[in-house]
């Protein structure tokens, strides 16, 4: 992908994709016929932390946009890092009805900081048996460090993309 290129999908209100860009289905390695109507999770990678999934989710939900690093699989087992930008969709009557995702290539000094973050995330995840309390724990450990460094989550993925 290069840095210019865009993927681009949109999801309804329980994140099943409703339209996607030629860039997604190249970079997921999935047809439009695969892809539309399955859920977003598809091209969710196993070294993703669910707390980080569960934190865009619960702030789109509540109409903040959010911006993410995130690790994406695709069908044929590769896999690919983006930086997304994920933003409700309202209708005319100012109605949430899903959700849009424009997503890039990042930039390799912010994963040199995001992947360090992540796997510690994901280790706490894989530390409890039963799946919502490590995403708990790690919800947590990962307000926790924003916290420590005095940085709200914004600007804490602003600073890694500038």
């Amino acid at each position: 992908m290069g840095m210019n290129e865009l993927i681009v999908s949109k999801t309804d209100l329980k994140g099943n994709i409703t339209y996607a860009n030629d860039t997604f289905y190249k970079m997921a390695a999935l047809s439009e016929e695969n892809a539309i109507g399955a859920p977003h999770s598809i091209i969710r990678h196993p070294d993703m932390p669910r707390c980080v999934f569960k934190f865009l989710w619960d702030r789109i939900a509540a109409g903040t946009e959010t911006f993410a690093y995130v690790l994406n699989y695709a069908a044929n087992g590769d896999h690919y890092w983006v930086f997304a930008h994920v933003t409700p969709t309202y209708d005319a009557d100012n109605i949430l009805i899903g959700y849009h995702s424009n997503r890039r290539a990042p930039d390799e000094s912010a994963l040199a900081t995001i992947k360090p973050i992540y796997a510690q995330l994901l280790e706490i995840e894989k530390s409890h048996a039963n799946g919502k309390d490590g995403m708990a724990a790690s919800l947590a450990a990962l307000v926790k460090t924003l916290e420590d460094a005095n940085i709200d989550y914004d600007r804490f993925i602003f600073s890694l993309a500038a």
